[in-house]
C-alpha cells in the first residue's frame, strides 16, 4: 500500500512539475507576444501635424508673430514625451530596451529642438547682440540639452517637461501684449543664422547615409588650414563606412530630423513672411519643405535595405541623402538670398 502510494505521488508531481512548465512556457510565450505588438505600435513614427493650427489652438485663436515658431518647438517636444510608448530613448525594460529605430528617430527631433531654442535664445528673442535674453529661454536651453539617454535623477523627461513650461511661458507672455518683455525679432539675419545650423546638420546626415555602402574620401579634416599643418596623411584617401548594425539607425535619425525640419519650416515661413517677401525668398523656402516632405515617405520594407548603389537591391540610406542633399543645397541658396541687400 505505502508503495503503491509513493508511485501515486511521484506520478502527480511529475504532473504538476510539466504543468507547471507549460503554464510557464505560456506565460513567456503570451509576454513576447505582447511585447512584439507593443514593439511595432510604438515603432510608428508620428503623423505630421498643422502648424498654423496649432497656433491658434494655444493662443485661442490670436497668433502673433513667434508663436507659430514657439508652439511647433512645443507641439514637437510634446510629441517626443507623449507619443505611442512615450519617449523611449532611456527606457530600460523590454520592449522599449529592444527598440533602436524609435530612439534615433527620436534623437534627430531632438537635435532640431535644441538647435531651435537655441536660436531663439541667442537670436529670435534679442534685439542686438547687446540686449538681454529672456528668462525663460536662458533655463530652457540647458534642459532641452540634457542627457537624452539619463533615466533616473532625474530622468530624461522629467527635465524636457520642465523646458516645456518655460517654453509656455515665453508663448503666453508673446502673445500677450500687456507683456512687451517677450519678443520675438523674424528679420532676415536671425533667419540666415539658424538656417546656418539646419546647413550644417543636413551637410554631416548626408555623409553618414551615404557612407552605407562604404567609400574612398579625401581626409578635409585640415582643409583650408593657412598654419601648413596638413601632412601627407591628410592629403590622403581613407575608408569610410557606417557598422551594418547602425545603418538604420541613421535612416531613422535623417528621418525624424526631416520630420522637425518640416514643421520649423513651415513655422518660419508664417512668422518671417514678411521678410522672406522681401526678398522674394518664400518660393525657395516652400521648395525645401517639399524635398524634405520626401523623406517621409513610407518605408514598405520591412528592413532597411543596403544594396550597392547600382546593385539589385535599393539603397534605403542612398535614397535618403540624395533627398536630404538637394534640402541642403536648397537652404545654401536661400541663405544668400537671405544674405543680399
Amino acid at each position: 500500500m505505502e508503495r503503491l502510494e509513493r508511485i501515486w505521488l511521484s506520478i502527480w508531481d511529475r504532473c504538476c512539475s510539466a504543468r507547471f512548465l507549460q503554464w510557464g512556457l505560456g506565460a513567456i510565450l503570451a509576454w513576447l507576444l505582447v511585447a512584439l505588438v507593443l514593439g511595432m505600435f510604438w515603432s510608428s513614427t508620428p503623423d505630421g501635424f498643422d502648424v498654423r493650427n496649432q497656433a491658434e489652438l494655444q493662443t485661442d485663436g490670436k497668433p502673433v508673430i513667434g508663436t507659430h515658431t514657439a508652439g511647433t518647438l512645443i507641439h514637437m517636444t510634446e510629441t517626443l514625451l507623449d507619443k505611442p510608448g512615450g519617449y523611449l530613448s532611456n527606457d530600460m525594460f523590454p520592449p522599449g530596451l529592444w527598440l533602436d529605430n524609435m530612439p534615433a528617430w527620436e534623437f534627430g527631433v531632438l537635435v532640431q529642438v535644441r538647435d531651435m531654442s537655441r536660436a531663439m535664445r541667442k537670436s529670435f528673442s534679442r534685439s542686438q547682440s547687446q540686449s538681454t535674453e529672456d528668462p525663460a529661454l536662458a533655463k530652457a536651453e540647458p534642459l532641452l540639452h540634457f542627457d537624452h539617454r539619463n533615466w533616473i535623477l532625474p530622468s530624461s523627461e522629467r527635465e524636457y517637461r520642465k523646458a516645456l513650461k518655460l517654453l509656455r511661458d515665453y508663448r503666453d507672455r508673446l502673445g500677450d501684449t500687456s507683456q512687451p518683455n517677450a519678443q520675438f525679432y523674424a528679420r532676415a539675419d536671425n533667419l540666415r543664422d539658424w538656417l546656418g545650423d539646419v546647413s550644417t546638420r543636413l551637410g554631416s546626415l548626408s555623409q553618414r547615409l551615404s557612407a552605407s555602402v562604404g567609400q574612398r574620401r579625401i581626409n578635409t579634416d585640415l582643409a583650408g588650414d593657412s598654419a601648413g599643418r596638413q601632412s601627407t596623411a591628410a592629403d590622403g584617401e581613407m575608408e569610410v563606412k557606417t557598422p551594418w548594425l547602425e545603418i538604420d539607425n541613421v535612416f531613422y535619425e535623417a528621418r525624424g530630423t526631416s520630420w522637425a525640419l518640416i514643421h520649423l519650416l513651415e513655422a518660419v515661413e508664417q512668422d518671417f513672411g514678411e521678410a522672406l517677401d522681401k526678398k522674394n525668398a518664400r518660393a525657395s523656402l516652400r521648395q525645401i519643405i517639399r524635398e524634405l516632405e520626401a523623406t517621409q515617405s513610407t518605408v514598405w520594407s520591412p528592413m532597411i535595405l543596403n544594396g550597392t548603389e547600382f546593385g539589385f537591391l535599393a539603397n534605403h540610406s542612398l535614397v535618403m541623402a540624395s533627398y536630404i542633399s538637394r534640402a541642403n543645397a536648397a537652404i545654401i541658396d536661400l541663405r544668400d538670398l537671405l544674405s543680399q541687400g
